[in-house]
């Protein structure tokens, strides 16, 4: 069965940091582009940050630059997003999701995670 799973979502106090992380199984990651998406109650769901298949391109909406950093392990065929800096407003749900054409922008995703819960909040 072809899946992805996040993993690492919680609740966490604004300013903490959290680290998400997608896991692949039925198939390797190596030649997907993945994308971070979240969405919040009530709002519609937004890309947050995108790798390419190789590493090389990364992209992040406005509002995390400088906060969340994406990366991949090819060899764990997991990637990650490391969230820094957290406030109130990240709160939402996470999802994955990876793209075959190993290019991140085509918005065309072939397979998505079920999302993990990442709650900010004293």
């Amino acid at each position: 069965q072809l899946q992805l799973v996040e993993s690492g979502g919680g609740l966490v106090q604004p300013g903490g940091s959290l680290r998400l992380s997608c896991a692949a199984s039925g198939f390797t990651l190596d030649s997907y582009a993945i994308g971070w998406f979240r969405q919040a109650p009530g709002k519609e769901r937004e890309g947050v940050s995108c790798i390419s298949s190789s590493g090389g391109s990364t992209n992040y909406r406005h509002s995390v630059k400088g906060r969340f950093t994406i990366s991949r392990d090819n060899a764990k065929n997991t990637v990650y997003l490391q969230m820094n800096s957290l406030k109130a407003e990240d709160t939402a749900v996470y999802y994955c999701a990876a793209d075959r054409s190993g290019i991140c922008g085509t918005s065309e995703y072939d397979y998505w995670g079920q999302g993990t819960q990442v709650t900010v909040s004293s």
